[in-house]
């Protein structure tokens, strides 16, 4: 193999892997999501969330709207995890993704960790060069009959 093609394909194999697109990184920051939220960081993670971010919380009976609004929504994380399972992602754009699944999360209560099948939807922006969380839906997972 002559140096040209070796370099040709090397530059190939080292340009592939680092070019990703929008459903990519969208799916970088709900897999970044989930793993703040079991760090249970909850400064990091509002900041993964837009200043004008719309929040329906799984066990709020409010829109949350707004930094202020989805810090106090998330108040202490203690012990809380989050696995995400299933999801599908639809690309609407260069700057906008949405991504819909399931996740599960743990939280506890009374010191004893309670498990809460949830579904999700979540709108994803690109501003200013950054993904950021523009919506997010989440309720209980409706168990089959």
């Amino acid at each position: 193999m002559n140096l040209a093609r070796v370099l040709s394909v090397s530059l190939l194999l080292v340009a592939s892997g680092a070019i990703a697109g929008p459903a990519e990184d969208a799916n970088r920051l709900v897999d970044r999501w989930s793993a703040t939220y079991s760090s249970n960081d909850r400064d990091a993670l509002v900041k993964l969330y837009t200043s004008d971010a719309i929040l329906l919380g799984t066990v709020s009976p409010v829109i949350s709207e707004g930094t202020e609004a989805i810090t106090k929504y998330f108040g202490p994380l203690t012990g809380n995890t989050n696995a995400i399972g299933e999801r599908r992602t639809i690309v609407l754009g260069d700057n906008a993704v949405l991504v819909t699944g399931f996740y599960e999360f743990t939280r506890m209560k009374d010191g004893q960790p309670v498990p809460g099948p949830s579904r999700f939807t979540m709108l994803l922006t690109k501003r200013d060069g950054e993904w950021r969380i523009a919506h997010h839906h989440s309720s209980p997972h409706v168990q089959p009959k």
